[in-house]
């Protein structure tokens, strides 16, 4: 391999967990060459369009890198959210995510991911923080969101995971109430929610 085309592909890897065909083409890496790569095991092809170097880190967050990179409009939710930001003891065997009503859903092999709907387009953006995670914008929703979320779609969850996540999100300063009295509001779960915060007060 060329010494430029190895230090940009160094490069590249030392920042990136995925790296896709659109970032390897601009760091100068031809289609020729990644197959070539791909054949040495340099890369590793992913998914169609998503290489792996074969040293790159592997972070705790590589499910969620591997989701923000095959689907861009994809926010983590629920579960997973509350597993990002270590609130509870949910454990997913799936990526949460949230897409907006009419988005194709991504062809994942790995990891499996369970796809929450929206016509709101609110709620594509409020109470959703973009987070950089190896080298990826992950969208994320906050604690507060989370909560307000669990409450939502309480027949999914069950009570106590949402009881479990309120508590402990105040405990550990994690929102305020008013907060997640807001994104219960928004999300018309205010009065589901009304008797589960007093009860925190």
């Amino acid at each position: 391999m060329p010494s430029a085309l190895q230090k940009n592909l160094s490069s590249l890897a030392a920042g990136n967990e995925l790296l896709t065909t659109a970032q390897l083409l601009e760091a100068g890496i031809s289609d020729q060459s990644i197959t070539r790569l791909v054949e040495k095991g340099t890369l590793v092809r992913v998914r169609r369009g998503i290489y792996e170097h074969a040293d790159s880190p592997t972070s705790e967050h590589h499910d969620l890198i591997q989701v923000a990179k095959s689907a861009s409009r994809a926010v983590v939710v629920l579960v997973s959210a509350l597993r990002f930001h270590e609130i509870g003891t949910q454990s997913p065997h799936e990526v949460w995510i949230q897409l907006p009503a009419q988005t194709r859903v991504p062809k994942i092999d790995w990891p499996p991911i369970r796809v929450i709907r929206t016509r709101v387009n609110e709620l594509q953006t409020a109470g959703v923080e973009h987070h950089q995670l190896g080298g990826a914008e992950v969208a994320i929703t906050t604690p507060a969101r989370t909560v307000a979320d669990c409450f939502k779609h309480r027949n999914k969850l069950g009570i106590d995971v949402c009881v479990e996540a309120l508590r402990e999100t105040l405990n550990a300063r994690k929102a305020k109430i008013g907060e997640i009295s807001e994104m219960g509001r928004l999300l018309r779960v205010g009065k589901i929610m009304r008797p589960y915060l007093e009860a925190m007060i």
